[in-house]
């Protein structure tokens, strides 16, 4: 670690033990280059499986029933994501090894992910796509979990938008710049497959090596009792009114996110009518106006959030942003207004993105645990992937596709007024 050998008092800062503002007098460089690269890495692929690749895939198997297949493994996941990111996160917050506490985990799940992949992109079945779904979820939360707590090991709450923008800046590059690419082996799909396992595989060893973390052999780690089973496994209980005003806050807006990027691939077939090279330009033109609306506001929101100390603002205004941009597509199906969807979402959702994390870090109820309550915190991520498509599938079935832009409108804004109500958070 870059500052953790600084001392205050003569008493050197642990390993373990997360640097307050005196203490870390540097903005953290190292930590923050093995954040981006580690979540471009890993969320690329994740986003360009989930978004073009399983899709087309499951267009393939099974045309007639898509929407609902995509929404039943979108449930499961989410069911097997919750119990992972609980686990995983809660034993990495007490792994003791020469290697530290965080790159056992991230490592070993790059490698688990990549396997699946490969065997994802062979299934012929519905209920082979759910199942090799269902396992990539285990092991993609063993990077997930642990790789956002470094952000709580290693920085100090002045650092903490800056640091948030860094890793929302490879969230950016990770989930537009991977559906771009995605699209390009719409031709060849189980090339693309193993482009992502590779890709992934490297997201842990890269991230850890740049990381370099100390050892923790000698870190305390209190033993488990049916006491403090709770805190250790299992949601917070006690201080955490905020923790959960954040938690659905950012489940609510990541949900009017995914409803429509979630369906994007059959927005444009079914609702806007594009096909063959025409579709395939207008993925990738979606993808990089988001990306780069969101890649822009990650390098000043973030900055400016630290600057100005306020967590809560920036967040509320994003989530009015995503709001508007969400409502754009229903008043028209020309292909040019997915464009300026993706535009004023893409403003959004980098501004969001940026301080996100920042404010996550700011509500945790105990530092203690800050893999498990953060890789909790994430969920909401995944609880968006989820029931965005599940709403959108329910819509579609209702009224059309006309009527997910309302419904990730609504979304947008409910999460929105749940930040409001943080109270111990500017």
């Amino acid at each position: 670690m870059t500052t953790s050998s600084k001392t205050i008092n003569n008493k050197a800062l642990l390993p373990w033990q997360t640097p307050n503002d005196v203490q870390q007098k540097k903005f953290p460089v190292r930590t923050a280059v093995a954040l981006a690269i580690g979540v471009v890495l890993w969320l690329g692929p994740y986003l360009a499986l989930v978004g073009v690749l399983v899709p087309q895939q499951v267009a393939r198997i099974d045309p007639g029933s898509k929407t609902q297949a995509i929404a039943l493994m979108s449930t499961v996941a989410m069911i097997v994501s919750t119990i992972a990111n609980i686990i995983e996160g809660a034993l990495s917050d007490r792994t003791r090894s020469k290697w530290g506490r965080r790159t056992p985990w991230i490592v070993w799940g790059s490698v688990g992910t990549a396997v699946v992949i490969l065997f994802w992109g062979k299934c012929t079945a519905i209920w082979q796509v759910v199942l090799s779904d269902s396992v990539y979820m285990i092991f993609l939360n063993m990077i997930v979990a642990p790789l956002i707590a470094v952000i709580a090991d290693r920085t100090s709450p002045k650092y903490r938008g800056t640091i948030s923008s860094v890793y929302a800046l490879g969230s950016a590059a990770g989930q537009y710049g991977g559906q771009a690419f995605a699209s390009l082996f719409l031709p060849v799909p189980y090339t693309g497959f193993m482009v992502m396992a590779g890709l992934t595989l490297l997201s842990g060893p890269i991230a850890g090596l740049i990381l370099h973390e100390k050892s923790t052999k000698d870190m305390p780690v209190d033993q488990i009792t049916m006491k403090n089973f709770s805190q250790n496994f299992a949601f917070p209980t006690k201080g955490a009114h905020d923790f959960y005003l954040a938690l659905f806050g950012k489940l609510c807006i990541q949900t009017a996110s995914f409803a429509i990027s979630g369906y994007q691939l059959y927005i444009l077939t079914d609702y806007i009518k594009l096909h063959g090279g025409t579709l395939q330009s207008y993925v990738t033109m979606i993808s990089m106006i988001l990306m780069t609306t969101a890649i822009i506001l990650c390098i000043f929101a973030g900055p400016i959030s630290d600057k100005i100390g306020r967590r809560k603002m920036p967040v509320i205004l994003a989530g009015g942003l995503v709001a508007i941009g969400s409502l754009v597509p229903m008043f028209s199906t020309k292909p040019w207004i997915m464009l300026v969807y993706a535009a004023v979402v893409g403003i959004g959702m980098g501004m969001y993105n940026s301080v996100d994390q920042a404010l996550n870090i700011e509500v945790l109820p105990d530092a203690k645990t800050a893999a498990k309550d953060l890789g909790l915190l994430n969920m909401a991520n995944n609880g968006g992937q989820v029931f965005g498509p599940i709403f959108s599938a329910a819509i579609i079935g209702m009224v059309g596709y006309h009527g997910i832009f309302p419904l990730a409108c609504a979304m947008a804004i409910i999460g929105s007024i749940l930040i409001i109500f943080i109270k111990d958070v500017k």
